[in-house]
């Protein structure tokens, strides 16, 4: 059989839909090489979300199609975001691609490969489930759980829905057993992942909640912690974080993207709720859980953000309510409302505002870090550090992969995915450091 490579561009969501076409050509048969010189075929999922994922993504394609003079590369598709969005335009400009996949069309990546058709870019109505098999393309012992796909919001700056189509979520009994399945194959750590994790199952008929999900998760067998992102904050219910307070499995972790804090700013972004209901949501979390890991990400340099919303929103984050904040600048997108508005904020202004906030940020990262020193925490062991010898870096249960620091473990050997405890001896902006008190066996407690 052909050799496939994939490279998965973008988020978490993306980089499931690349595990769901890996199982099923894994299953067609298909050998699967990280190797592009020795790809008969290569898949690019890409990212159209912003003009920067785009143009990683073209760049990369074009990268990839090298490989047709100086590998042994026959086939070369563009799959996922930007193919939905731009597979037309692309068809005409991207010669070197053969063909283009759009979001709703990956579950059929094997019979697509074998057809004669360039463009195959339908409505995105796809939603994999417990029965597509997935090869994890993260180490063995974490995943990432899609709870549902698509979006039922309509913020003006984000393409998403029209990329991804309406809210569908999955069916409580459907993350069970995939759940179950991975813990099976190794698998201790599961992100929980939606384009909204708050409306997981308001589209259903069925009485699925998010709490009702959890309290199914954490009955599982196997020792296992879970952690939520992407939570829309207005209307977040917190019964979830009742349950959370309560349970050791699910990590004290919420990922509450508010984008921005300015009244006028929110309702032109179309975010629900407003500034006084963001402080609401966040200090009642905090009230409950005081020792919570909060995550936001915010928006700088918005159509006709002025200079004093801008300082309004450093403000806000200057309080010190979240523990980490993602900033991006403005991106103008097509097809979204926002579009329609003048993007009058210059882009040197943009890139010092994102300074700014990143910098006012790391100070508050810092005083929320230094609440751990002295403190005993379990982690989840990474493997070994690229900074030293002898150390490991691992994660307590406010460090999600790939996006927050980690905790590095001095004079370590336990292999990576094992649960340890660790004492915290000292705190930095973004990483603690600390030494092992004890191996962790059994469920996390």
């Amino acid at each position: 059989m052909e050799t496939i490579g994939l490279i998965s561009l973008g988020c978490a969501r993306n980089l499931v839909d690349s595990e769901v076409m890996l199982g099923s050509l894994k299953k067609a048969g298909y050998q699967i090489t990280h190797d592009p010189s020795l790809s008969d075929i290569i898949i690019v999922n890409t990212c159209g979300f912003i003009e920067d994922s785009k143009k990683e993504s073209i760049d990369t394609i074009l990268e990839m199609a090298s490989f047709k003079k100086k590998g042994r590369l026959k086939k070369l598709v563009m799959a996922g975001c930007l193919a939905q969005r731009h597979a037309t335009e692309l068809a005409e400009e991207l010669s070197e691609v053969d063909l283009f996949i759009g979001t709703g069309d990956f579950p059929k990546i094997v019979e697509l490969l074998e057809q004669n058709s360039r463009v195959v870019v339908g409505k995105p109505r796809a939603l994999a489930d417990e029965t597509f098999e997935r090869v994890l393309a993260t180490p063995k012992y974490y995943a990432y759980l899609k709870l549902a796909e698509g979006c039922q919001h309509s913020c003006s700056f984000c393409i998403i829905p029209k990329l991804r189509g309406p809210l569908r979520s999955r069916s409580i009994d459907s993350l069970v057993i995939e759940t179950q399945n991975l813990i099976n194959q190794g698998v201790k750590e599961f992100n929980m992942i939606a384009q909204d994790s708050t409306g997981y199952g308001c589209d259903r008929k069925d009485g699925a909640t998010l709490r009702k999900l959890m309290e199914r998760l954490v009955g599982l067998n196997g020792e296992k912690w879970f952690r939520l992102f992407y939570a829309y904050p207005h209307g977040f219910p917190m019964e979830v974080v009742d349950f959370m307070k309560g349970e050791p499995q699910i990590c004290k972790y919420l990922d509450l993207p508010i984008q921005h804090i300015n009244d006028r700013i929110l309702k032109s972004m179309r975010r629900e709720g407003t500034s006084k209901d963001i402080r609401e949501i966040v200090e009642t979390v905090r009230e409950k859980i005081p020792d919570i890991t909060l995550r936001t990400t915010c928006i700088v340099g918005y159509p006709t953000e002025t200079d004093a919303e801008f300082e309004e929103l450093v403000s806000f984050i200057e309080e010190g309510h979240f523990d980490h904040v993602g900033v991006f600048t403005y991106s103008q997108e097509e097809g979204t409302t926002a579009a329609k508005l003048q993007d009058d904020v210059p882009s040197k202004v943009k890139r010092e505002r994102k300074k700014r906030l990143m910098e006012v940020q790391q100070k508050v990262s810092q005083e929320r870090n230094n609440r751990w020193v002295g403190k005993e925490l379990k982690v989840l062991i990474d493997g070994p550090s690229k900074e030293a010898e002898f150390v490991m870096t691992a994660r307590h249960q406010g460090q999600a992969p790939d996006v927050d620091g980690v905790v590095y473990v001095n004079e370590c050997d336990l292999p990576a995915g094992q649960f340890a405890t660790v004492k915290i001896a000292e705190a930095h902006a973004y990483d603690l450091v600390g030494d092992i008190v004890r191996q962790n066996f059994g469920a996390m407690g």
